[in-house]
């Protein structure tokens, strides 16, 4: 039972004395056929022993002399009055009033006790429950808050507060410093009114827990924040690596390519089908070098997070057919299958036509002679778009990774050696316009890049009129 949880007032104190008095002073009645009276003063105990324990050691004395003075009034000789005749009960009544003395302040004692280790084993639970917030919390702010919540609660103060930083004391709050040595980790703020006995338990054993407990958390903080900060400089060494490499190769190769194709234009002795062939060269090389300059501007706003898509309605189709324009390659290398009435989707026409070209241009590299089957129509709530090849496939342990940026696992699967920028390009635009990527593959049976793109409901995105394909297109 929690004797100190309850408080209990002094007018029912009062009222418990007096009326176990008088039940213990009836027991004994009966009781006295079958002992003498003398030795029947111990009963009263049971009233004191029960005052004592729930009011407190001088309202359990007092309990003790109106018991002794009920026991002389109604029990010894001559009963109803005041006096003893007879000397051995004065010795009797004595001793009852010692004993009951004695049992009152050791029932005292024992509520003291009790209410000390009721204390000690909320603290302990509080220190644990305190480690766990403070250690284990992801959001330190967040978690002192919690803490103070707890051990306001716990020590029923009004409010607490936990303050990174320190906080003087006034007229309305106590200021208690929290150190680790002889920094300061923060401060532990609570009302200025409360009682001693709370302020030494805050002093003497909240705060110390409080402050190990806090400088462990914040030097946790700090090393977690290294360690983001170290992984993030060793993936930006990785990415400065990667592009150093494909700067080294993607660009001299093409680069390369144009220089000796120039170098012979100027000469004389070239025939004219001769000199077409070497324009034809560097009106290839130099697309290829701009789309490879595209796309690492494409991929450094997506790593900074500064490809922020401008959202408007358009169509699927228009933005697919946009791409198959824009990679240029010969007419059977697509097969579109579209479904002819594709809702309007609210994104950026230009990413996602990033994005498909990328895609489109990868699985086309891979296809051999078969052409790309791409397929698009809609889905509930979104539009599936699958692009399938029948290439060599992509093993289950790469399928994750080819997404990754300057990942190329080209030269195992049919010896092209590319930037492996493409694939990361098509998972940023894609999903900075709310849609999701992902690969279906197995080795030798081809592969499956699916997208899905969200539909959005407007009053005014009505669905497009049929747009005639050109031919091979559908």
């Amino acid at each position: 039972m929690d004797l100190e949880r309850r408080p209990r007032s002094l007018a029912s104190g009062i009222a418990v004395a007096v009326l176990s008095v008088a039940v213990t002073t009836l027991i004994v009645f009966p009781l006295k056929e079958i002992a003498p009276a003398v030795s029947l003063g111990v009963v009263y105990l049971l009233a004191v022993l029960l005052v004592a324990t729930l009011w407190g050691a001088w309202l359990g004395v007092a309990t003790a002399v109106i018991s002794a003075l009920a026991f002389n009034f109604f029990h010894i000789e001559p009963t109803g009055r005041f006096t003893i005749a007879d000397g051995e009960h004065w010795v009797a009544l004595a001793v009852f009033f010692i004993v009951a003395t004695v049992a009152s302040e050791l029932a005292q004692r024992a509520r003291q006790e009790a209410r000390q280790a009721d204390e000690r084993r909320r603290e302990a639970d509080l220190s644990a429950e305190m480690a766990r917030l403070l250690l284990r919390a992801d959001d330190l702010k967040g978690a002192l808050s919690e803490v103070s919540h707890r051990i306001a609660t716990t020590l029923g103060l009004p409010s607490a507060a936990i303050e990174l930083q320190d906080t003087g004391t006034d007229v309305r709050r106590l200021a208690f410093p929290l150190r680790e040595g002889s920094r300061q980790v923060g401060t532990l703020v609570v009302p200025a009114d409360l009682p001693e006995a709370t302020l030494a338990r805050l002093q003497e054993r909240v705060v110390p827990s409080l402050e190990a407990l806090l400088a462990a958390a914040l030097e946790r903080d700090e090393l977690l924040s290294n360690r983001v900060e170290a992984a993030a400089l060793r993936r930006t060494d990785v990415l400065k690596t990667a592009l150093l490499r494909a700067v080294s190769h993607d660009l001299r190769s093409p680069l390369t390519a144009i220089m000796n194709a120039a170098g012979p234009l100027q000469s004389g002795t070239i025939t004219d089908e001769e000199r077409s062939e070497l324009a034809a060269v560097i009106t290839l090389e130099a697309q290829r070098l701009s789309r490879l300059i595209d796309n690492l501007l494409d991929l450094s706003r997506l790593e900074a997070g500064a490809a922020e898509p401008q959202r408007d309605w358009c169509d699927l189709r228009e933005v697919i057919h946009s791409a198959v324009d824009e990679l240029d390659l010969p007419e059977d290398t697509f097969q579109l299958q579209l479904a002819q009435e594709l809702p309007l989707i609210k994104a950026d026409s230009s990413q996602l036509q990033r994005a498909f070209v990328n895609l489109l241009g990868n699985s086309a590299r891979y296809a051999g002679d078969h052409p790309v089957l791409v397929r698009a129509q809609p889905l509930h709530n979104r539009i599936m778009v699958r692009v399938v090849d029948r290439g060599p496939g992509i093993p289950p342990a790469q399928q994750e990774r080819v997404f990754e940026p300057f990942y190329t696992a080209g030269t195992q699967r049919t010896g092209h050696r590319g930037s492996g920028l493409g694939l990361a390009i098509v998972r940023g635009f894609i999903e900075a316009n709310g849609g999701r990527v992902w690969v279906e593959s197995l080795p030798h049976q081809g592969t499956t890049f699916a997208l899905e793109l969200p539909l959005e409901q407007a009053a005014d995105a009505a669905a497009p009129a049929p747009t005639p394909a050109p031919a091979g297109r559908t």
